[in-house]
């Protein structure tokens, strides 16, 4: 079922400006605050660190004055369900995510009518039965080695969702796998460098986060967010908070 989000709960995004270029919500002129529906609907494995994603996610809306709510209800894939709604965050789902075809080409519809998909870690671990699921998340899941340290280099530093970080970023998470190279098809902003983690089976182009412009719509992707430090992590809410704007077209 459907639950209303506490968008003014919780402390501030620490290290997130919640001012630039939000305006106030309701002020003459300024921007309409971003309506933002966050899925999390699991039928395989269940990361503990989706409330932690709910929690941040919450914190980030109320600091930019975005509405935002929270479903596990394939129901809601309708037009009319998706109306009105900018963004759609799929946090750590996976599995299958949707009873029926309808469903399906209900959220197709709603891409190609302009809207904007953020997919969060396990969000590639679902749906591996239709293709253009694969083209929207980028590529799907294979495996990964267990969680530990890794260094992960910043290709591109002049998007939005990643131009608050350095060249090299060094945080501990569990790096996925994929089964195929999505760079063909995507614009990649994050890489990972494999001789700083254990564990990869191999190769060297190992891309981490992308983004690409679909049928229409906004998609931005990042393996990152296993764990729930990840969700405390200043760098990493920036980023989410970026992508978010960005899908939502703020940015």
């Amino acid at each position: 079922a459907d639950s209303g989000l506490d968008a003014g709960a919780g402390l501030s995004d620490a290290g997130f400006d919640a001012g630039a270029d939000a305006g106030t919500p309701g002020d003459a002129g300024g921007p309409t605050p971003l309506s933002v529906l966050v899925f999390t609907k699991t039928d395989g494995f269940r990361h503990p660190s989706i409330e932690d994603g709910l929690t941040a996610l919450t914190e980030i809306a109320a600091d930019r004055g975005w509405s935002i709510e929270n479903t596990e209800d394939a129901e809601r894939f309708t037009a009319d369900g998706l109306a009105g709604t900018d963004v759609l965050v799929f946090l750590s789902t996976t599995g299958t995510l949707f009873d029926n075809d309808a469903q399906r080409a209900a959220l197709e519809s709603w891409v190609r009518g302009g809207g904007g998909w953020v997919g969060i870690h396990a969000a590639a671990d679902a749906e591996y039965d239709w293709p253009w699921y694969r083209e929207l998340v980028g590529a799907w899941f294979q495996s990964h080695p267990s969680v530990q340290e890794a260094t992960l280099l910043v290709e591109d530093r002049e998007h939005p969702t990643t131009s608050h970080l350095d060249s090299t970023w060094v945080r501990t998470d569990e790096w996925y796998d994929f089964r195929s190279n999505p760079r063909p098809n995507v614009a990649v902003l994050i890489t990972i460098d494999e001789s700083t983690y254990d564990g990869r089976p191999g190769g060297v182009d190992h891309p981490m986060a992308w983004v690409r412009e679909i049928d229409g719509g906004r998609s931005f992707y990042t393996a990152l967010g296993h764990t729930r430090a990840s969700y405390g992590e200043a760098e990493f809410r920036q980023m989410i908070a970026a992508a978010i704007r960005w899908a939502g077209r703020e940015l």
